[in-house]
């Protein structure tokens, strides 16, 4: 049994001292509580499991924003969990799209031909522009759009601040829409 003060010093312990043995009980104690908590959210097993393991993996990294005051350590942690629950569906409920294609995945269907005409202009034009973009830029836009992925996310699969993400995705979006503005009659 590990008390609300236990883990909370444990916590700490990790955001301080880097301390494994201290990571190592906090996970030995929350990895199966974790575990059942996301299959009672309806995961299997093994997605439970690699939840659990990406939950606690966040626990070691970004313990030094755990506040005692502000939450319980479980109050925390299962809160990590739950996001990134939200962040496996995301991942595994998405259907694979072609990013040179998006488009068209994306496009209503009408039996308009002008509308069809516009959308297949648009299509090009959006693709040119893309291509003119930065690869730092089109880099972030295709993994926040095409990818659907958090900033923050994308900020540490990069290894960025995400002040530069954000930044980039900002002046990317900018561009695509002042150049798109131009072209209007």
């Amino acid at each position: 049994m590990l008390s609300a003060e236990e883990a909370a010093d444990l916590i700490e312990a990790i955001a301080t001292r880097q301390d494994r043995a201290a990571f190592a009980r906090l996970f030995q104690y929350f990895a199966p509580r974790v575990k059942a908590f996301i299959m009672r959210s309806g995961a299997d097993p093994e997605a439970a499991q690699e939840v659990a393991q990406e939950a606690l993996i966040m626990v070691w990294r970004k313990a030094a924003s755990f506040d005692r005051t502000k939450a319980s350590a479980s109050t925390w942690l299962y809160t990590i969990a739950r996001n990134k629950r939200i962040d496996h569906l995301r991942r595994n409920n998405r259907p694979a799209i072609d990013t040179e294609d998006w488009l068209t995945v994306f496009a209503p269907e009408s039996e308009d031909a002008d509308k069809s005409v516009l959308a297949g202009q648009t299509y090009t034009r959006v693709k040119a522009l893309l291509g003119g973009l930065s690869a730092d830029q089109l880099l972030v836009i295709e993994k926040a759009f095409f990818e659907d992925k958090t900033h923050t996310a994308i900020a540490e699969e990069l290894k960025l601040p995400l002040g530069t993400v954000k930044s980039r995705i900002r002046l990317a979006l900018a561009r695509l829409r002042e150049a798109l503005e131009k072209d209007e009659p």
